[in-house]
């Protein structure tokens, strides 16, 4: 029987102990909580976009976790395309987060988490990923869940409370407590997470360092 392959032939780093997963940006909005989730999201992805720019320049992967919304027939391309050539409401956060060409990751996802019935757990574990850095939307749902799945696992949680957002303000902020005070997560805001700091614990397999009381500075 042959060895476990070593790697993903080339398409992805031989080794990334921090990962930065985007959960659900690509999203038209186009539903019944969809207008007041655009307030929060929008000001949320103009931190995520600064916030992935500096992941990329310190060599940190960047994994979209996106729902297909139910369309079994398609692909992270159409979504992609639907969102950026049509008169949706999410467009704005689209063009904002739109993935680099060659250089991200996809996941589809049918249900809010993204490990669930997912090739997300096979690219975790060749790419050797102990700390999880979750964003996106929502933070009161989809994030949530697929933080509870990370957990479950044993990685190590950063979820920047400016990068994730919700419908209803009061329940991401919530959402956030919860993941900090549960889950165990570091949830300062972005421009307080310094990548090399992160991985540094992920070599000595310890949790990355946390204050002791952490500011959340998602919705206001």
């Amino acid at each position: 029987m042959p060895a476990k392959n070593d790697d993903l032939h080339g398409n992805v780093p031989d080794k990334a102990e921090v990962a930065l997963l985007l959960i659900d940006v690509i999203n038209d909005l186009e539903f019944d909580s969809g207008e007041e989730l655009f307030k929060h999201a929008l000001p949320a992805a103009e931190k995520l976009a600064a916030f992935k720019r500096r992941a990329k320049r310190a060599g940190v992967p960047v994994i979209y976790v996106n729902d297909n919304f139910g369309k079994w027939q398609s692909d992270f391309n159409k979504l992609l395309k639907h969102c950026l050539e049509e008169d949706v409401r999410g467009k704005p956060i689209a063009e904002l987060l739109r993935p680099d060409d060659e250089a991200d990751y996809f996941v589809l996802k049918p249900k809010h988490s993204g490990f669930f019935s997912t090739t997300l757990d096979t690219l975790l574990d060749y790419l050797q990923v102990k700390i999880l850095i979750l964003t996106g939307l929502t933070g009161d749902i989809c994030v949530l869940f697929t933080a509870n799945d990370a957990y479950m696992r044993d990685f190590h949680l950063v979820i920047p409370s400016d990068c994730v957002a919700s419908a209803d303000a009061d329940e991401n902020r919530h959402a956030l407590e919860q993941m900090r005070r549960v889950l165990k997560a570091d949830t300062r805001p972005s421009n307080q997470l310094d990548f090399d700091e992160l991985k540094r614990p992920a070599d000595a397999d310890e949790a990355p360092p946390q204050p002791q009381s952490q500011q959340f500075a998602g919705q206001e």
